[in-house]
């Protein structure tokens, strides 16, 4: 059996996989929003971050993340290393 990936072992990777594609596909969605906002907020002069906002999605994803049985410490890491890019594109677009 040696080289050989046992039969369970191979679902549960393709079930890892097919998330993992999911949640490429998902930020890239997520980031299409992110940019029309970016473009909005260039448009009208508005600042390329909101702390407000960033604490209530900060709260909110923490609860999700809690009602879901993922740590909303990693959750809240998560978040913030997505809004660091949106914040990194919305000040490129602002120039």
């Amino acid at each position: 059996m040696a080289g050989q990936t046992p039969p369970e072992l191979q679902r549960l990777r393709d079930s890892i996989d097919n998330v993992d594609a999911a949640l490429v596909h998902l930020l890239a969605e997520r980031f299409k929003f992110t940019k029309a906002v970016g473009e909005f907020k260039a448009r009208e002069g508005l600042p390329a971050a909101d702390p407000a906002r960033e604490t209530e999605q900060v709260a909110r994803l923490r609860a999700l993340a809690a009602t879901a049985k993922l740590d909303p410490d990693f959750a809240e890491k998560f978040l913030a290393f997505i809004v660091r890019e949106v914040i990194r594109h919305h000040e490129a677009v602002n120039g």
